[in-house]
């Protein structure tokens, strides 16, 4: 899943990011397909990556 995951981010990031620059449209890309690969890639890291991942991303919010 890692794999897929870094895969999926370079692609789909690669291709909204030609996208943006060459001044085409991007709002034919949803949200949630630029969040897909890192969901492909929390899953792929070890169960301790993954709630070290929580904890930084709850740290995150609460300091503000």
């Amino acid at each position: 899943m890692l794999l897929v995951g870094i895969a999926g981010v370079l692609v789909i990031y690669g291709g909204f990011l030609y996208l943006l620059f060459s001044g085409k449209p991007t709002s034919a890309i949803p949200w949630f397909l630029l969040i897909s690969p890192w969901i492909c890639v929390y899953f792929g890291l070890t169960r301790v990556q993954q709630i070290a991942v929580i904890d930084w991303f709850a740290a995150k919010f609460r300091k503000k």
